[in-house]
């Protein structure tokens, strides 16, 4: 999902694939003191030369990633802190980082460009431990149609009118205004009975509901027309109800057996047994709007394009988004990604010092990769050789 409840946003996937792109003649620099232990995880500076496969990643791969992340970047203000806590510095020293990136695609160049202006650091947990799980996430893709026939029968809600965000009794709240109050939003059950089908726009209509269910999942999808057109479409907005995941409703009801709950096999499931599927699914009472999305995508929480197996989701507490990211990882097969990703997404289940969602791309093969990604790993996130901010640093726009 775009992805409140999948993870994923634009600079988050400061994990995914590390995307470092910088020219310029290789220098030394004087590392700042280590910073200080923050609430969850610690850092300590790192040699590029320590990196897993600094020497064999096509680090050239990551650059459109780099770029995306360098014009959010020239979008803030000089003094705008990025990041938080002791990663946080002023947007002037990654415009400044994002100056010496190279003309063209040259690996050599590029590792020359980062060596020059940046430090790397090894994030880790507040007890030490450098290892931590990354998942994997993908662009579903729907077969849809702009009216409603029985061939297309569910709809593709939009953000709906009577949908309100608000701070009420000191808690951020999604729902509906009821005498000046926040109330509870209907969930999925009422709303795929026709709760919301006089407030919300419909913006397509799709032939398959487990498909839908996982795109909302992954918050993000291409919906593709019988006249050949294509959409993209991308999160909008929320229910406010708890998310509860496909795999967790399987196993309760011992539909499933353990360890065979990944996505690939979640769905042949739910598609093989289409009638309980349905009341199944609405166990979830978690449901997402979406809107149209011009031009590329999907768009992570930094705003910008996801670059297939180079875009990470991470959590912002930790990794600053459009940060490049080093993964020290493996694939699904147990193949090695180590590999220059950059964090351009966020996702409601990417907490903690050392978690990422790796962003396989869009379709049938990038679900193959995604579902079954469950993989232990590391990362360093790389940050500018400059003067740190202080406490009294102006906040990110």
């Amino acid at each position: 999902m775009s992805r409140p409840d999948a993870a994923h946003s634009a600079i988050r996937r400061g994990l995914a694939v590390c995307a470092l792109l910088l020219t310029g003649a290789c220098a030394q620099h004087e590392a700042f003191p280590p910073p200080e232990p923050q609430a969850g995880f610690k850092a300590e500076t790192a040699s590029f030369d320590s990196l897993p496969g600094w020497e064999t990643d096509a680090v050239e791969h990551a650059l459109p990633a780099l770029r995306r992340s360098c014009g959010a970047f020239s979008r803030k203000p000089p003094d705008a802190a990025v990041g938080a806590g002791a990663f946080a510095r002023p947007a002037a020293d990654w415009q400044r980082a994002c100056a010496r990136l190279p003309e063209t695609a040259d690996a050599a160049a590029l590792r020359a460009a980062l060596r020059e202006a940046f430090i790397p650091y090894r994030v880790t947990a507040a007890d030490g431990a450098d290892e931590g799980l990354f998942t994997g996430y993908y662009e579903a893709e729907l077969s849809g149609s702009m009216f409603s026939s029985p061939y297309f029968p569910y709809p593709v809600y939009g953000r709906p009118i009577d949908l309100v965000e608000r701070v009420q009794d000191g808690r951020k709240l999604t729902g509906r205004l009821k005498d000046g109050r926040v109330a509870p939003y209907p969930a999925r059950a009422e709303i795929e009975s026709g709760a919301i089908a006089k407030v919300a726009p419909v913006l397509f209509w799709v032939d398959d509901l487990v498909d839908l269910h996982v795109a909302q999942i992954q918050g993000s999808s291409r919906v593709l027309l019988p006249d050949g057109r294509r959409f993209r479409i991308g999160y909008a907005g929320n229910n406010g109800r708890p998310f509860k995941g496909l795999g967790r409703i399987l196993l309760d009801a011992r539909l499933i057996e353990p360890g065979k709950a990944s996505m690939p096999e979640i769905r042949a499931w739910l598609h093989a047994y289409p009638r309980q599927a349905e009341r199944l699914m609405q166990e979830n009472p978690r449901f997402i709007f979406f809107r149209l999305i011009d031009g590329e995508g999907p768009v992570g929480a930094l705003g910008v394009p996801l670059t297939p197996m180079r875009s990470l989701a991470v959590d912002p507490a930790v990794v600053p988004l459009g940060a490049p990211v080093w993964l020290d990882s493996v694939d699904p097969d147990g193949k090695p990604l180590t590999r220059l990703m950059v964090a351009q997404d966020i996702g409601s289940a990417i907490k903690g010092a050392v978690r990422g969602d790796f962003f396989w791309g869009s379709g049938e093969p990038a679900l193959a990769k995604a579902g079954r990604m469950k993989s232990p790993g590391r990362y360093f996130v790389l940050i500018p050789a400059a003067a740190p901010v202080f406490a009294d640093a102006a906040p990110a726009s």
